[in-house]
Order: C-alpha cells, then structure tokens, then sequence
C-alpha cells in the first residue's frame, strides 16, 4: 500500500509521518519511504519462487472449505479493524490540514472519503490486478 501525505507546511507532513509510522509499528509493520518513482514502476521487482504443485495440491485438499470460510472472516474483520484506525488517523490528520491520500496504480483517493470497507475492496482489486 502506497500512503501519500500532502500539506502546505513539512512539519505537518513530519508530524503525519512519526504518527503513522507509530500507527504502522503497533500494527508489527515497518513504513519505509517509496523512491521518487511512479507506482507503476514500483511492481517491477518481484520475488519468483517455485512451489511444489504435489504439496500445494495436498496442502489445499487437506483443508475442508468452511475452515478456509472462517479463517478468511477472521481476517476480514482484523483487516477492517486496521482500516478504521487508518482511517482515523487520516481523519486526525486532516484537522491539522494534511491530506492523506492511497495511491494506487489506477488512481489516487483521499482516505477520509472510504469507509472502511471501501479501503478493503480497492485493496483487494489492486492486489486482483498485480
């Protein structure tokens, strides 16, 4: 997820950095600062591994499908718990005049204007589309 901070004053932006840095710490994550290239350019660096399709195969049929159902409901609900608190952040943000935006690779959108759903969904697409 690319996050953009935009404001008239770099302390603002500073300050918007450390808090979601904090924010991005509890949650056991590392910001790093993306290089001053297009998102597009981005997803060129990829990690090609092979996997044994025998064990894949295993792995899947071992597995009965309403486990998968509750594990990916638990996951949602995790996500969408971190998705409210971002947006939060931005919401706070957004009183000391900073703007938040998600940058992806079709388009760009102010994180104050998505509920946290929204966030999940356009997260989701994106990762459909790489």
């Amino acid at each position: 997820m690319i996050i953009q901070l935009a404001s008239a004053t770099t302390e603002n932006i500073e300050d918007a950095r450390r808090d979601l840095a904090a924010l991005a710490h509890s949650w056991c994550h590392d910001m790093t600062q993306a290089p001053a290239t297009r998102p597009e350019a981005a997803g060129a660096a990829r990690n090609d591994k092979a996997i044994d399709p025998v064990s894949v195969t295993a792995l899947v049929l071992s597995i009965p499908s309403a486990a998968l159902a509750v594990l990916d409901l638990a996951d949602r609900i995790h996500k969408r718990r971190r998705a409210t608190e971002l947006i939060g952040h931005a919401r706070q943000l957004a009183a000391r005049h900073v703007t938040v935006r998600l940058m992806s690779q079709n388009r760009s959108v102010e994180l104050t204007t998505l509920a946290p759903d929204q966030l999940l969904d356009l997260l989701a697409d994106e990762d459909l589309s790489n």
